[in-house]
């Protein structure tokens, strides 16, 4: 760490210190040179990968954006703001343990539906009858048959 009066590149580290989180990383630090005395912090910097859009579009993601689709898909439905939180928490991590820098938004969708489908089946098939744009009932009745061969099923875990 370089001095940021003098510019030395020769520091000492003197204290170090957690916040309450325990996700920022305070240090007070003293030039060798110049004996002057500087606070640095250490935080975590996730990136999030940019999201292609099916036109092409490159886009940051946008957990609000996840949040809103997922919040109108349960609108009037028996589900706690604490599980769409989790379930958009979850999609969240996938993305990061994925290690890309860009995805597809067709892969944030699935990732939205197999969420929505633990979380309530209604939810599921409204969310699924926009984003895959059914072109006909038989598609739309499909997506009801297949919701409906998983209600005795225990949901897959990922």
């Amino acid at each position: 760490m370089k001095c940021p009066f003098c510019g030395d590149p020769s520091t000492q580290v003197t204290d170090t210190r957690e916040n309450e989180d325990g996700d920022i990383v305070r240090r007070r630090r003293r030039c060798v040179k110049c004996d002057k005395r500087f606070t640095t912090y250490e935080r975590i910097d996730l990136k999030m990968p940019h999201i292609v859009k099916r036109n092409g579009h490159r886009a940051e993601f946008d957990r609000s954006k996840v949040l809103a689709s997922m919040t109108l898909a349960l609108r009037k439905r028996p589900v706690a703001v604490e599980d769409i939180e989790a379930a958009a928490a979850r999609i969240e991590g996938k993305l990061l343990a994925m290690g890309e820098r860009e995805l597809p938004s067709v892969k944030v969708g699935e990732l939205v539906m197999r969420e929505l489908k633990k979380l309530d089946k209604v939810a599921y098939v409204r969310f699924a009858s926009v984003y895959r744009n059914f072109e006909d009932v038989d598609a739309f009745s499909e997506a009801v048959r297949e919701v409906s061969r998983t209600r005795g099923r225990p949901p897959k875990s990922d």
